[in-house]
């Protein structure tokens, strides 16, 4: 799937979980990935990171 990183720390990664395809946002922490939330799509993702900020990993 894709990857695509912001400031930060943000990451944004196209997963399939059970419930079917997903994005996944998480944070760079200390060295530790720190979710931040489960997408159902772009929409969601935009209220927790800025769009126009994310470059593909």
């Amino acid at each position: 799937m894709g990857i695509w990183r912001g400031p930060q720390g943000i990451e944004v990664e196209a997963i399939v979980a059970s419930g079917g395809p997903c994005l996944l946002v998480t944070r760079r922490v200390g060295g530790r990935r720190v979710l931040v939330a489960y997408c159902m799509n772009i929409r969601e993702v935009g209220e927790h990171v800025d769009l126009a900020e994310l470059v593909p990993a």
